[in-house]
């Protein structure tokens, strides 16, 4: 049962308002930050009795994960707390819509917008590989979209530190079947490599206006990632996106770009754009040693978007 409601007051200072949205382990709520006086997104635990203690230990590395990642293309984490026994999550209140309601709303989008999406979803993307952190659910209900076509890449919430262990029931498979890799189906560990080939059925199904991979339960279209191509784009998609999508949607991995940098300048996104990212192989990142790891705390540095206010999110429901 929720225990929270409008007007409720967590950590002393953030004030909730409406419920924007729940998700798998949490509700997300629009708020006021009472200190700094601006609008916020908090993003609260909503426990599972039966795996309390897992839910609190990738809450808690959402937490970690997002604090490492400052970009304009990520939604930016300004707090976390816990308050009788709730935990949760302060951010950046977006304004703007989910790709994936943006997508039901419109259908198929212009190839010109889908370069921009996937181009600054790939920034996003190349400055958490940087960081060593694998997203591992890129979907269009992850990628907000501002009125002004600003793109923010959202919900670290089963992302995996590459020299961090992961938290998983036995058994469990991480991810959304439609967006999954064909390595994660087949239960290999997720690399930059696998968030790529998501962005590549994001793509698709932007330009198309349709999920290319759907089978109508979860294990046969995540099965279906590993055992049939993906359709052909529609008549009028020019050769190198289309050809950019392909290989984003290859099986292996080391057949797909090799970092989110090269999907970026193949959108079109300029090199000032993608300054500091790291040229390093995607599909390497997990393979790392320690002893060759780069000398790095595993911090990167990205002024945030300063453009304007950020006001309110639609979201889609149950997303």
């Amino acid at each position: 049962m929720n225990r929270l409601n409008e007007g409720d007051t967590l950590g002393g200072r953030y004030e909730l308002g409406v419920r924007i949205a729940s998700g798998g382990m949490a509700d997300v709520w629009a708020g006021t930050d009472t200190v700094l006086r601006r609008t916020v997104a908090v993003k609260v635990m909503r426990p599972d009795t039966g795996h309390e203690e897992l839910f609190a230990l990738r809450f808690r590395d959402e937490a970690v994960h997002s604090a490492a990642l400052l970009h304009p293309n990520i939604a930016t984490l300004f707090d976390y707390g816990e308050d009788d026994g709730l935990a949760f999550l302060v951010m950046e209140l977006v304004k703007g819509e989910p790709l994936s309601l943006l997508l039901k709303r419109r259908g198929p989008l212009d190839p010109a917008e889908v370069r921009s999406l996937v181009g600054q979803a790939a920034l996003a993307l190349g400055v958490a590989h940087e960081a060593r952190v694998i997203h591992r659910d890129v979907k269009p209900a992850n990628v907000l979209v501002r009125p002004d076509g600003l793109v923010k890449l959202t919900d670290f919430g089963i992302a995996r530190a590459l020299d961090a262990a992961g938290h998983t029931r036995a058994g469990e498979m991480l991810g959304t079947p439609h967006y999954l890799s064909p390595e994660q189906a087949m239960g290999a560990a997720a690399t930059g490599a696998s968030d790529l080939y998501a962005l590549g059925v994001v793509a698709h199904e932007m330009l198309s206006g349709r999920k290319p991979f759907d089978r109508g339960t979860p294990v046969a279209t995540a099965l279906s990632h590993v055992t049939e191509p993906p359709p052909p784009l529609p008549d009028g998609v020019p050769e190198d996106l289309a050809s950019l999508v392909r290989d984003c949607l290859a099986k292996e991995p080391a057949d797909r770009p090799a970092n989110a940098r090269e999907v970026a300048s193949r959108v079109g996104i300029g090199d000032h754009e993608m300054a500091g990212l790291a040229l390093g192989l995607a599909s390497a990142l997990d393979s790392w040693a320690e002893d060759d790891a780069p000398d790095t705390d595993g911090s990167v540095i990205r002024f945030p978007d300063l453009g304007g206010p950020t006001l309110a999110i639609q979201s889609e429901p149950g997303a």
